[in-house]
Parts: structure tokens; sequence; C-alpha cells
């Protein structure tokens, strides 16, 4: 095929297009198209094309100018330098409260036990695992050791409102007191007042005043009667009264001899039993006065006795407590009250039938209840303020109860059900609660807010809250409240309240930040070793030497997934300990060894890498396909993270493209299927800018592309595999073969910077579990960005391949890096003409793309012609 070389212009790929932008005044420089890749050119024609290697059966070797690229073994691994721990074992260490980092919240926290004003409630923020409970609870009672202890808090009845029993404030240990006092008054009236009332000088005096109102009822009767006499008429004492009836001869005449009677005197009988009658019936009428006025004098004397019975033991109780004007108060009303109701301390007697006597003596003991004390809080064992953690913050937890007890089949309640809830233990302390459990319980979110703000707690009954009828129950004066409030939740929740929530920020301005890692400084190793020592003596574990130690710590900076930081999830160390011991103990081991710690790691991979070890499985019998050797157009061994039930692990992917004549689309398989997430689908359309401001600010971008995970089943998220991704698009536009015994991984910017990314240890350790099943070459090696080499912390068979020259790690810092080191052709660069070199594959892509324009532009030209008459 013939063909034309003129420098600048556009490229075309056959003499006919040629000659058609020559007939059009437009200079041209003619590209062999790919399928004559090797053939020589026509005469007088040159080929700009680069010499592309041709792969053989084991692909592109790698030279040896980019073997010694690859990482010293220094950069993928740090150790813990040996003088860093100078002791032989833990048991070395001196025993101390240890911390790991976490400055930052600490000075948090001594600020806000320190502040004494409203609205500096404190919420340590980060994810679990980081000691947050331990630390802020340890922090808080040291501080609350130096603090008062606050007052108790009691309940008792109010005789003038039952229904609204009274708070009580009093000195530490002084409510039990006054609850023993009482319990014991009661004791002492239910002996002294039935002796006293069963005195003979009481039984004399009360039977002086029933006889003396019993004669004056029998003297106006006898008066009665004696005048009834003289008119033949007798007073008759019945069952059913007093009745007047005529005698005769001394003998009360029947009605028979009633009737014989003459009228005459029949008639003045009558009369006079009427006018007598008149009087009996007055006399009668005088008798509730009698009786009114003879209880009245009997309750009178039930009262001196009574007086008499309780005076000397409630002043004994007053003296006790004169110090407290609120109890003396209380006191006077319960003599009051004693008095007025002396009776319900004299025993009752049986009384058949026993339902009868037990409703008796139980209607007696709820009347008698009315004197008890309910402690609420009581703090006569407390040392300094209380420091309170409510596991369980339920609304009646957190904000008290009012219980119920069963009697004959009813539930009856009174001030002594009145229970405490956390807000009364921890009053005058600290309250440490669970973010998420607040406000995964109704209603308590919202009361907790009230009670923080109106600086008081109020126990109502959560089914009173929720009735929509009214219903009679106990009303609790509300106890004042001064406390702080601390919650433990994760930093979205933190957020999401200061986002949602307009009050949170009222109550709680105080954020306890704790981080997730601490920097890995020349003391650090020290401190985890002693924060180790403490927890292995803590939980009688065995001590760890020197070399599990330092283990240990790399494992901390492999868990921090940064070399120069370690992880403060100091329970998952913890957890590496406690394995590690019992693996000593099978091994017979006096203390642990790097050994252990190593096996404990390995033994906790094993239990959790059943999904890992069948998609390398599936990869190693073709049915994943990830090819580790030879060369591909277009395709490239990209590396994403696969974590499951907080087990994470690399998993190489073919990531394929395919270009044709378009409209400079860069289509997103993924994201076409709804598979691609956003991240993702962003760092795929970076390519198209990328693209675009390298190869068409002149021109359009007449490409249509085509990126895809091959065997992808799942979603794709995030834009580690953007660099990947260009990398075979680049390959396809150049149609120059890639290293299928590399693997990549890192995002890229528009202008071509090949940025960090996550899990860079995982993605490596995929890539090298993949290859080393197939046996490594030597030519097997993964590409990573230069900004991910601090975060580097392989594991140690990664790092021994590395360094056997068996394996190999390379950092870049822009495509062109990568694309030179994946395909052994070099990018180029741009000349002062604007013209790639020769022999680069920049040159290449810009070539094919010049032909893609030309040909868009040819087919647009012949649609106008076609369309105009």
């Amino acid at each position: 095929m013939a063909a034309l070389a003129i420098a600048g212009g556009v490229d075309i790929d056959d003499e006919t297009d040629a000659r058609a932008s020559l007939d059009r005044g437009r200079p041209v420089r003619v590209v062999l198209p790919a399928a004559t890749l090797g053939a020589e050119p026509p005469p007088g024609m040159t080929d700009p094309r680069p010499t592309v290697p041709k792969p053989t059966a084991a692909g592109l070797p790698l030279d040896a100018a980019q073997v010694a690229a690859a990482l010293p073994v220094a950069a993928l691994r740090r150790r813990v330098a040996t003088c860093a721990l100078p002791f032989t074992t833990t048991a070395d260490l001196a025993v101390s409260a240890a911390t790991v980092g976490q400055e930052r919240a600490l000075e948090a926290l001594a600020f806000g036990i320190a502040i004494p004003h409203d609205g500096y409630g404190m919420f340590a923020v980060g994810p679990p695992g980081t000691g947050r409970h331990t630390l802020v609870r340890r922090r808080l009672e040291a501080a609350a050791a130096r603090q008062p202890v606050p007052p108790d808090w009691c309940y008792v009845h109010d005789f003038a409102a039952p229904q609204r029993p009274r708070a009580l404030r009093l000195p530490p240990g002084r409510g039990a007191a006054l609850r023993a006092d009482m319990k014991t008054l009661v004791d002492d009236l239910r002996v002294a007042l039935p002796a006293a009332f069963e005195s003979e000088e009481f039984r004399g005096r009360k039977d002086a005043i029933a006889n003396e109102y019993k004669e004056k009822h029998e003297q106006a009767l006898e008066a009665i009667a004696e005048r009834a006499k003289t008119k033949s008429i007798t007073l008759v004492r019945t069952v059913g009264g007093v009745a007047l009836a005529p005698v005769r001869d001394g003998e009360v005449m029947d009605r028979a001899e009633f009737a014989k009677l003459p009228d005459a005197e029949k008639e003045r009988i009558q009369r006079e039993i009427e006018t007598l009658q008149a009087e009996v019936q007055a006399a009668l009428r005088e008798l509730p006065k009698l009786l009114h006025e003879q209880r009245t004098r009997l309750r009178a004397l039930n009262r001196e006795v009574t007086e008499l019975a309780v005076g000397h033991l409630i002043d004994h109780l007053r003296q006790r407590y004169a110090d407290l004007p609120e109890v003396c108060t209380y006191l006077a009303a319960v003599e009051r009250d004693i008095i007025d109701n002396a009776e319900q301390f004299v025993a009752v007697e049986p009384t058949p039938p026993e339902s009868v006597a037990d409703l008796a003596t139980l209607r007696t003991g709820v009347a008698l209840r009315r004197y008890e004390v309910n402690v609420l809080v009581d703090h006569g064992k407390t040392e300094g303020a209380p420091v309170i953690y409510e596991d369980q913050p339920s609304y009646h937890n957190l904000l008290g109860r009012i219980e119920h007890i069963a009697q004959l089949g009813t539930l009856v309640t009174d001030f002594t059900q009145v229970k405490a809830g956390a807000l009364h233990r921890a009053n005058g302390g600290y309250l440490i609660l669970d973010a998420r459990q607040v406000l995964a319980q109704p209603f308590v979110w919202e009361d907790l807010k009230r009670a923080m703000r109106a600086h008081e707690v109020r126990i109502q009954s959560l089914a009173d809250k929720l009735s929509l009828i009214a219903t009679v129950s106990l009303d609790p004066t509300p106890i004042p409240l001064q406390l702080k409030v601390v919650l433990v939740g994760e930093r979205w929740l933190y957020y999401a309240l200061s986002a949602f929530d307009p009050e949170f920020g009222e109550h709680f301005k105080v954020p306890l930040d704790f981080d997730d890692s601490t920097p890995w400084g020349d003391d650090t190793p020290l401190r985890y070793a002693r924060v180790l020592a403490q927890y292995a003596r803590q939980e009688k574990l065995r001590p760890l030497d020197r070399d599990a130690v330092a283990r240990i710590v790399e494992e901390a900076a492999r868990l921090a997934g940064d070399r120069e930081r370690l992880t403060t999830h100091v329970s998952r160390l913890f957890d590496l300990v406690r394995e590690a011991d019992h693996w000593a103990g099978l091994a017979q081991h006096r203390s642990v060894t790097d050994a252990d710690v190593g096996r404990a790691i390995d033994a906790g991979i094993r239990r959790a890498d059943r999904v890992r070890e069948r998609i390398y499985d599936e990869i190693a019998r073709g049915t994943l396909r990830v090819e580790t050797s030879g060369a591909r157009v277009g395709q490239v061994n990209g590396l994403s993270v696969v974590e499951l039930g907080g087990f994470r692990f690399g998993q190489p992917s073919r990531i394929t493209a395919r270009v044709r004549l378009g409209r400079g689309e860069v289509m997103d398989i993924e994201r076409e299927v709804e598979l691609g997430g956003p991240l993702h689908s962003k760092g795929v359309l970076i390519l198209g800018g990328f693209l675009g401001a390298r190869f068409a600010a002149q021109r359009p971008l007449a490409l249509s592309a085509s990126l895809v995970f091959e065997q992808s089943y799942g979603g794709v998220e995030g834009d580690s595999a953007s660099a990947a991704e260009l990398f075979a698009l680049l390959s396809a536009l150049a149609e120059v073969p890639i290293r299928q015994s590399l693997a990549v991984t890192g995002s890229v910017d528009q202008h071509g910077c090949v940025q960090a990314i996550g899990g860079v240890d995982a993605k490596v350790e995929g890539f090298f579990d993949v290859c080393a099943a197939g046996g490594l070459t030597g030519e097997q090696g993964v590409l990573v960005p230069a900004a991910n080499v601090q975060h580097l912390m392989l594991r140690q068979d990664v790092v021994a391949a590395c360094a056997e020259g068996r394996f190999h790690v390379w950092a870049i810092d822009d495509i062109d890096q990568g694309i030179e080191m994946l395909t052994g052709i070099p990018a180029g660069e741009r000349g002062e003409d604007g013209v790639f070199p020769q022999g680069s594959l920049n040159r290449r892509v810009d070539d094919r793309l010049a032909i893609l324009a030309e040909r868009a532009r040819q087919f647009a030209a012949e649609s106008r012609r076609e369309v105009e008459p």
C-alpha cells in the first residue's frame, strides 16, 4: 500500500484518505495501521510507530534496570529496633496505668471534667476497641475520688398530698439511718401504744367516761319511769328499744284487759302514754349527743395517752435530726398522723373467717407503711463522687420507675415502690451512656435532654406517658439534678446528632475524639510494651518476651495500614495476646514468644479465610481467569480488597479495555449495569479528562472505549483501579501488550499523577498469593503509588520472597512510569514541536487517536454531502 509522509497535520492510515486531505489543502502524517505491525513500509514512506517488543511464551521479560528499580526490602516492612525494647520479658516492666496515644481525647476529657458550667457534657467519639470506655471511666473515677460525696435522696409520704411523695435531701449515710430510725419508731409504737391502751389507768378512765354517759342516759329514763308509775304506766325495755304499757296491781295489762276498761279510762291512759312517749323520744334524741360527747372525750383520752407514748420517741428523733429542718418538719407531720390514727397500731384480733382476718392485717400493714422511708440513693459507703455506667439505658433504668405490687388480685402502689434510675445514682457525679443504645430506646433521648435542661429528674410511669386516659397515679416531687453526662459512640453518630438535632450542641459541647492510630515514635514500642504488660498481669497471662512484643507492635502497624503509625484498637491487640498465650501454653513455653504470636496470627487468618481460599483456588483452577505470565493487549491485572467479617484480603481481577471510533466516550460497563459505585464511576470519568487533555487538545476525541472488571459479579466501588483502567485503555489504543506478570493499584488524576489508595498491603499480598500458587518466577510483582510506600507493612513471607528476587514491588508517581514498566516501551514526552518522539507509546496513542479523529471527520463530511441536494 502506498503512503505519504508529511510532517505535522492530521494522521491518516491509507493513501486515499491522505490524497483527500491533500486535496482540501490539509497536511497529513501517514501511519500504518496496527494490522501491518512488523511489515515493511512502502518505498518513500516513514513508519513512526514504536518498535514493540515481541512477547514470548513467558511474556515480556524484565531487564536488569527494571528489577533494580524495585523497592528495597527495608521499604516493604518496618521492624522494631531491639534497642527500643530494653527488657527480656514484660515481667521486667513496672506496672503503671499506661495509655497509648489519645492525647487529644485526654486533654478534652480533662477540660470537660474541670469546667463547671452547664452544657459541657462530653461525647467520646471514635471506633470501638480504642479503649474509649475504659479510658474515660478510669479518668472519671480518678477525678471523682477527689470530689465531695453527694447527698442521699429519700422519698417519704406526704400526709397532706398522699399521691405526691416528698423528696428529702440528707447528708451521705443519713438516709439509711433515718429509714432505720423510722422502722424502729413504728416497731416501738406497735408495742407502746397497745400497752398504753391496755393499761389499768386507761381502762379505768375509759370505763369512767363510758359509765358517766351511760348513767346520764339511765337517769333520764328513770325520771320518765317514775312519772309514768304515778300514772299506772310502766317503762318496758325490749330488744327493739323502750316501750310504755299500762299496769294494774303491778302487772302489765294485756290487750284483753285493756279493752275491758271504760272508754274514759282508756282515753286517759292513751293520753298519758302519748305524753310520756314524747318525753321518751326527747330522751332518746339526747342519746346521740351524749354518745358524741363520750367519743370526743374518749378521743381526747386516746390523744392524751398517744401523746404520752409517742412524744418522747419523736422528741428523741428530733434531737438526732435537729440539723436537718426538712426532717424535723417531716417528723412533726408523722407525729400528728400517728396521734390521729393511733388505733392502727393496736394489734388486730383474729376474726373468723380467716380471709377477713388476713384482710384486716393487710390493711393495717398498708396503713403503717406510710411511715417508712424509701431511700432512693444511699451514699453511706460511697467515696467521692459516683461514676455510673448504665449499659441498658431504657426509660425506667435511666429516669427511675414506679413499681406495683399485687394485693388481693389488684395492682397497687405507694411511695415505697418508687425506684431510682441511673440519673439518680449518678447525681452529683458522672453518668456514662452508649449513644446508640440511648437513641434506640423510646423517649429516652428527649427525656434525658429535658432532665439536663431543667436540672431535675422527674419519675413518671411510661404507661402514663403513653396512656390516652388519665389515671390516678403517683407523682413524686422532682429531684434536683447536677451531673456530667458522657456519651460514647461512633463518629458518624456524633456528626449526625450535630447536624440534625439542634439541641445536641447545647448539652454536649466537648467531643472526646479518640484516634484509631498513633504516630510510631522512638518511645512508642516501649509504651505499647507497658500496656501489654499491664494487660497480661491483669488477666494473669504469661509475660511476653522482647521478640513477641516486637511482633505485636509490627502487627499494630499492619492493622493501622501505615508503617509510620500504630493502631490504637487495643482490644484487637489484647485478643492477640490472649490467643498467643494459649498457643504458648500448648507449647509449654514459660513466656510468649514470637513464634506463639505468629501462630496466633496464622490461626486467626485460618479461621476466617474460607472465602479467600475458595477464590484463590478458583483462580488456580482457571475458573476465575487471572493471568500471571505472558502479555496481553488491553488487559491488566487490577487489585481490589474484599472485607468479610473483619477479615481483609486482596483479590486480583482482569481489567480489559476495547476502543473503536466514537464520540469521545469512555464507557464504564460496571456503571451501566449499576454494579459500579459513584467513586468508581468518578475514576472512570477522570480517564476521559486525561485522554482529552493529553491527546486531543487541538482535535476532537473521536473514540469510544469500554472498560470492565472481567468476571465481576458484585458491586465495584472506589477509584483505586482507575490507574489500571487507564493502562488497559492506553494499551488498547496503542495496541501494545501489557505484562500479565504484573498487577497495578492506584488512582489517577486528570494530569496523570498516580495517587494513594487504601489496603495496599492486602492488595500486594493478594497478588503474591495468586502468583505463589502457580510458582514465583522472579518476573512477577505489583506497581503501587509512590505515596503508598510509607504504608507498606507486608507479610514476612512476601518480604522474604522480595529479598530473594522472586517477587518485586515498584513505586510509581505517574502514568508514564507505570506504562513503561508494564509494556517495556518508553512513554515519551511532547517535544517543542508538540509531537511525541518516535518509538514512544504516547506517540502511538496520539497517532491512533488522530486516525480516529480523521475518520470521524470524513464520516461527518460524507453525511453532509448525502443530505445536500
